[in-house]
């Protein structure tokens, strides 16, 4: 899946709150061995690298796009892989890390269920699990989307694929970070309103994330109908401009049980 790291900056000041806000949940006691799993350009991996020197981090993306920017950032105490989580999993010895923080990334990847508890199976004794995420079943665009893509004509553009999202509820993410050793367990659902002055504001955002692997499937004449009707859509959803999306999002944050 292509992703434009230009698009996707487009927003970086609204992308980044949620990143400090889990950044603060962090300690640096005891922190030596982290990753930051989808990465992306690097960036946010270089401001904790920034505030916790003492840590060795290596940043996980499976873009080469987007680790096409990291070039200019590591060194130091920082290195970048390209591999999807899975693979990095696969990869990564058990109890070897004193910090696996992820932002905005792991609502791409399936089961969580079963990914959970793999990536804590990574942590230490005392290690951190830090993560947040779109609530996207929650968030209005996202549903716009899901249902746009489910009527003809783009249903059959798309020979009847869509990308259900892994989200779980609340209480779930709670029972399977208890349930697999993590205590001091805080999963909380935040607001990020998001000011746009047209539709078309509206559009961009989501089109430098959820929207992306619908377009991979489109010919040009395809994606530039459903960008229209998309935008539409947006505007009629939300009637009057200027208008305020309350985009959520959810913070997870707990730590291993000591020895």
């Amino acid at each position: 899946m292509p992703w434009n790291p230009d698009k996707y900056n487009e927003f970086r000041n609204i992308r980044y709150q949620p990143f400090f806000d889990l950044m603060e949940q962090i300690s640096g006691d005891g922190l030596e061995t982290a990753v930051d799993l989808g990465c992306g350009t690097g960036e946010q991996t270089r401001i904790l690298s920034g505030r916790f020197p003492g840590a060795v981090f290596t940043g996980i993306d499976s873009s080469a796009e987007m680790l096409a920017k990291s070039g200019e950032i590591k060194g130091g105490n920082i290195s970048f892989r390209q591999a999807s989580v899975g693979e990095f999993i696969r990869e990564q010895p058990a109890a070897s890390l004193d910090l696996v923080f992820s932002n905005a990334a792991l609502q791409w990847s399936d089961d969580h269920e079963g990914l959970f508890p793999r990536l804590i199976g990574l942590l230490r004794n005392n290690g951190q699990f830090a993560v947040q995420m779109p609530s996207q079943k929650e968030n209005r665009l996202n549903q716009l989307l899901l249902q746009l893509v489910q009527e003809e004509p783009f249903a059959g553009y798309l020979g009847g694929w869509k990308r259900d999202t892994p989200m779980l509820d609340i209480d779930s993410y709670v029972e399977v970070m208890f349930g697999n050793g993590l205590e001091q367990v805080q999963v909380m659902q935040k607001v990020y309103p998001i000011i746009a002055e047209t539709a078309g504001t509206l559009f961009d955002f989501i089109a430098g994330s959820a929207l992306v692997p619908y377009m991979e499937k489109l010919s040009g004449s395809e994606q530039e109908l459903l960008t229209a009707e998309f935008k539409s859509r947006i505007n009629r959803s939300f009637r009057k401009f200027p208008a305020v999306y309350p985009f959520k999002r959810l913070l997870l944050y707990g730590r291993k049980k000591s020895a």
